[in-house]
């Protein structure tokens, strides 16, 4: 291997490594962002004088968390059953003698797994 190889493969991987550590950053800033708002609201309603509506605003945004646990739970469940499909697809096409692509079926099962509970376990308490 030549040291240009190499040097492209330090490249990369410190680009890769930058960016996805200014994601991490810039999602820590969004959510940061958003509680400096929802507190800022809670405050403005707070100081209009009457608990019920802080009360609502409060239990609108705990049901709003929950469905958003919900959903990328729901969404986790579906990518991990794809994955899963698209090994065993490309297992057995690899290896057709042999049932390596059974490896295939632990994503799936996770999968399965992940949307049973995003489905029945994290129903909203209406």
């Amino acid at each position: 291997m030549s040291a240009a190889f190499w040097f492209m493969i330090a490249v990369t991987s410190t680009a890769f490594f930058t960016f996805i550590s200014f994601i991490i950053w810039f999602e820590g800033r969004r959510k940061e962002r958003e509680a400096h708002y929802r507190d800022e609201m809670a405050r403005k309603i707070a100081d209009a004088g009457e608990s019920g509506p802080i009360l609502e605003f409060v239990q609108a945004n705990a049901r709003a968390d929950a469905m958003q646990v919900r959903l990328k739970a729901r969404v986790g469940g579906l990518i991990t059953f794809a994955v899963g499909v698209g090994l065993m697809i490309f297992l057995q096409q690899l290896v057709p003698t042999a049932a390596v692509y059974l490896v295939g079926l632990i994503p799936v099962f996770i999968g399965v797994v992940l949307l049973i509970l995003s489905e029945f376990m994290m129903k909203p308490a209406d």
